[in-house]
């Protein structure tokens, strides 16, 4: 790509980015970047862990984020979900790193030691959370939105909304444990936490049984995001942004 037409490419994609950010409703994103700020913080807390499941707190709030990214590839494409992802993510890192100098600062009002232990984190965790979720959110967005497309006749239908969020949040959220349990406990934890560590197996294990409960938070939750979706549709949401991305393709 010659040195013009990546001048070009910046440019449209920035152009496309504002137009996109104009059009999604304030309140979806702003639930899908505290999702992704909370779950880091709740992955702190181990809430079960036995031979062949390890739940933490993030399975309390992952539902939110699964769920907006449905919602806005339905309605925007997986680019557009892409592009919010990595947005969530990078507000996340930019949170973490806020809190990381935020416990290293001494203080002698109190003991804050747990509190900078959770601000501080962990720099392999975090890096293992955010390649992980970035990996499995564009694999969902494209598999929702491929599934999405099989349902020519009623897309727009329950049973259309119920596969493609289901299936697709099942498959993200397996991927999203899988690779963050092998960056973490395979790769990493044996050098930083004194030769600890989990096979394979376990991680796979661990992953779907984990996908399994996050799967039936989204089911109890999946008729909010319904809504939401017919309620986009009826308001005609983001059409400013359809029509640019349509422009572009001719």
């Amino acid at each position: 790509m010659g040195k013009n037409k990546l001048v070009t490419f910046l440019k449209r994609e920035k152009e496309e980015t504002s137009i996109l950010l104009r059009n999604i409703p304030a309140t979806v994103v702003t639930l899908f970047v505290v999702s992704v700020i909370s779950m880091n913080l709740l992955a702190n807390k181990t809430l079960v862990q036995t031979k062949w499941i390890a739940l933490d707190g993030g399975i309390l709030i992952s539902w939110l984020s699964f769920m907006c990214m449905d919602i806005i590839t339905k309605f925007f494409g997986p680019k557009a979900s892409n592009k919010i992802a990595i947005l969530a993510s990078g507000i996340n890192l930019l949170t973490c790193l806020i809190f990381y100098v935020a416990s290293i600062i001494p203080s002698n009002a109190a003991d804050y030691t747990a509190l900078n232990e959770t601000l501080g984190g962990t720099w392999f965790i975090l890096a293992g959370s955010t390649i992980a979720f970035i990996a499995s959110a564009f694999i969902n967005n494209f598999l929702n939105w491929t599934i999405g497309k099989a349902f020519k006749n009623n897309p727009d239908g329950k049973a259309a909304f119920a596969a493609r969020t289901y299936i697709s949040t099942f498959v993200g959220q397996f991927l999203d444990n899988f690779i963050f349990s092998v960056i973490v406990f395979v790769l990493f934890a044996p050098i930083f936490w004194d030769g600890f560590n989990w096979t394979v197996l376990q991680c796979a294990m661990c992953a779907l049984t984990g996908a399994v409960a996050e799967l039936i938070m989204e089911i109890i939750f999946s008729p909010i995001g319904y809504k939401i979706a017919n309620k986009w549709r009826k308001q005609s949401v983001g059409q400013e942004y359809i029509a640019y991305m349509s422009k572009e393709k001719k």
